[in-house]
């Protein structure tokens, strides 16, 4: 297919969908009062929703191509982590401040869920399948559990056994040490794998130097440049059509007669897709290294970055969180986080650790649906 005649003329490598949506976007944002007062005004702003996210993930993907591994990687776990992070606190702020909000725990509990057991868990199989097995390096992908293990427990388990607040609440200046704690554990292990042992995190045939040229050519500057924008651009209106849809989303689950937790995996699956297709699409080409940079990189950023976020946002709005699990969770958390540390600790994986896995991801979400 021909592009069009200003993208060559301005030497623009990119689909011509990811440049029309974020600014499409933006347009219907002035107009979102008069589109969501129509019968299907809804439907039309999800849907430009999901491809503003989709549209940033690709220009992130861009901009981490251009950056190289294993900074691309990171590029896009913080670009998708913003959107979280976005979405959490506009629903956050318009919910009833009366009780406790649980959309940050659900949310991230469910970001955990589906990238522990469900991404790695394909990832897995789809190159278990095509190519029996696969090798990665155990160092990093080690590093990023221990880390993951550290934080989710912190986070979402260590709030039912203090005593300072109501059960799974922390204090205010608990709040505010855990969230220190979440930077401090996901700072160390950018600093682990930017710069101190990056060599952890290459892909084999990179580390190895076997291979000169494994993707395709950087993308050139302007073209890196006009992503930049459109990233930022794409950003900002995932924010704000957010905070349009959130009543929406929420009457639709109640509708429904769904438990509220149904809200938290929402989120985090219209999130997660795109990097969960990147991370599959590494998988098959046996480029699993990339895939568990993908997957655990955004789990530990879903939790150091978002934690610190609500933390501000509690702190300054007098809002409280319930961020302890209950005990059912508390149980597949466990249980996944162990399941998913057997299953990469020996540097090989084969097709039936992915089906365990995936296994563990419809219990998860079986057990949501119906408690």
């Amino acid at each position: 297919m021909k592009k069009p005649h200003f993208l060559n003329q301005f030497n623009l490598n990119l689909p011509l969908w990811t440049i029309i949506f974020p600014i499409l976007s933006l347009v219907l944002l002035f107009f979102s009062s008069a589109v969501l007062s129509t019968s299907y005004g809804s439907l039309l702003l999800g849907v430009v929703l999901i491809t503003s996210v989709l549209s940033a993930v690709h220009h992130a993907e861009v901009i981490a191509h251009k950056v190289g591994e294993p900074f691309g990687t990171i590029i896009l776990a913080l670009a998708i982590t913003v959107i979280e992070v976005s979405l959490i606190v506009s629903l956050m702020l318009a919910e009833d401040s009366t009780t406790p909000s649980v959309l940050a725990r659900d949310t991230v509990f469910a970001a955990i869920m589906i990238i522990l057991t469900g991404i790695i868990g394909i990832c897995l199989i789809a190159g278990s399948f095509r190519f029996r097995e696969q090798n990665f390096i155990q160092q990093g992908v080690t590093t990023a559990l221990i880390t993951l293990i550290a934080i989710s427990v912190l986070t979402l388990v260590l709030p039912n056994f203090t005593t300072s607040e109501g059960l799974g609440e922390y204090s205010d200046s608990q709040l505010i040490f855990v969230a220190i704690i979440s930077l401090i554990l996901y700072g160390g292990f950018i600093s682990v794998q930017t710069i101190r042992h990056r060599n952890y995190f290459l892909p084999d045939k990179e580390n190895d130097g076997t291979s000169s040229k494994i993707h395709e050519d950087p993308p050139n500057l302007p073209t890196t440049i006009t992503s930049l924008v459109l990233l930022i651009i794409a950003l900002v209106a995932v924010v704000l059509l957010s905070k349009q849809l959130s009543p929406t989303i929420e009457q639709i689950v109640f509708d429904l007669g769904a438990p509220k937790s149904l809200v938290g995996i929402i989120i985090a699956t219209v999130i997660l897709l795109p990097e969960g297709l990147a991370a599959y699409k590494a998988a098959r080409q046996d480029r699993l290294q990339i895939s568990l940079n993908l997957a655990l990189g955004s789990a530990l950023a879903s939790i150091g970055l978002t934690i610190p976020a609500v933390a501000i946002v509690c702190y300054f709005t007098g809002m409280h969180v319930t961020l302890g699990l209950d005990a059912k969770s508390v149980l597949l958390l466990v249980l996944s986080l162990f399941t998913v540390f057997l299953s990469l600790n020996s540097g090989r994986t084969n097709i039936q650790q992915g089906i365990v896995l995936l296994t563990l991801f419809a219990t998860y979400l079986f057990t949501t649906v119906v408690p």
